[in-house]
């Protein structure tokens, strides 16, 4: 261990360097609204900032807050019910004798695979009992920890009341420092902004439209765990292959495999709907074009940011992986040529 240098200390520096920089990308996209009050000219700069904050506050802690009891409630009955012998027991008397199994099968057996009630109970018990420990482990940090929360979310807001009213001159005194010019900083500048708002606004809000539909498409045909599965839709959202779909797939094929046909066609036209409305059509109109990076650049990023960083990945990732495209860029346009000649 270096001289000086304490476990204890390292992790309050990472945990300030998180609250930086979620305060930064919070600031960057709700920007906007501050500059809307500032522009009105009869609002001060320090009380737009601060009511920006309280917005800040009434859309993001108070959610949090209200949420988090719940998911870990139902968090928790997810994990049980994946080990308990009834989730087996179902499984055995719904699925081991069902006519379409034997039916499927035989058409298997030609792969050299088939399906038996006890690898369906294996696999739908091992992804019950991981997402379910997952959501319960990141709820319960939150509850266990309540003080430590609430101090963190409100020194990102004063970092955020801060960073509204001087972020211009705090972008000035970056790119004085930094070594490349001043068209490359703002060019670099612009597009950790574009995709700061991209996670926020886009992402952000078309999750809470996939989760909240998703969730409440579950509650109204009587699905356990409405809540839990809407909350894991929402996350989902923010992976562009995968999406919701992680989800009403299984959900789909579920109730086919039990009978209900018409339920289960429902679902999956639903899904259609649902997922194609809000990501071909509304996040476009919401993002625009000023993020463009490839669809698999994307999971790529948020599959990595999560397995680095947790939770806080699906904001890293893709910040990291836009920070390393607009340096290629920058590289290939202006530099390249000058080390190849040399």
């Amino acid at each position: 261990m270096l001289p000086g240098f304490h476990l204890a200390d390292g992790l309050v520096a990472v945990t300030l360097f998180s609250i930086i920089v979620l305060g930064a990308v919070v600031a960057g996209a709700f920007y906007p609204i501050y500059r809307w009050m500032v522009a009105h000219k009869t609002i001060r700069p320090g009380v737009a900032s601060g009511l920006t904050c309280c917005l800040i506050f009434l859309s993001l802690f108070v959610p949090i807050v209200f949420f988090v009891g719940i998911l870990a409630q139902e968090a928790a009955e997810l994990v049980a019910l994946a080990k308990s012998p009834a989730l087996s027991s179902f499984i055995t008397t719904h699925f081991t004798n069902n006519a379409l199994l034997a039916r499927i099968n035989p058409l298997l057996a030609n792969f050299g695979v088939a399906i038996t009630g006890a690898d369906l109970n294996k696999v739908i018990s091992e992804i019950g009992r991981a997402v379910g420990q997952f959501l319960f482990d990141q709820a319960g940090a939150i509850a266990s920890n309540t003080l430590s929360f609430i101090a963190s979310f409100f020194l990102m807001l004063l970092v955020i009341f801060f960073l509204l009213i001087d972020g211009p001159r705090l972008v000035q005194f970056l790119e004085d420092l930094s070594p490349l010019p001043d068209d490359q900083d703002a060019q670099l500048m612009g597009k950790f902004s574009d995709m700061a708002g991209a996670i926020i606004i886009g992402n952000g809000l078309c999750g809470i439209i996939q989760g909240t539909f998703g969730g409440l498409i579950f509650w109204l045909f009587g699905l356990p765990s409405a809540f839990l599965w809407g909350v894991i839709m929402a996350l989902l959202a923010f992976l562009p292959i995968i999406g919701i779909g992680a989800v009403f797939a299984p959900t789909a094929v579920f109730l086919f495999l039990k009978g209900r046909i018409a339920t289960s066609i429902f679902f999956m036209v639903y899904y259609l709907l649902l997922s194609g409305g809000v990501e071909y059509i509304l996040k476009p109109k919401i993002v625009g074009k000023r993020v463009k990076m490839h669809t698999l650049l994307v999971f790529l990023a948020i599959i990595g940011g999560l397995q680095l960083f947790g939770l806080l990945g699906i904001i890293y990732g893709p910040l990291i992986a836009t920070a390393f495209l607009t340096l290629t860029e920058i590289y290939h346009a202006s530099y390249q040529r000058l080390i190849e000649d040399a």
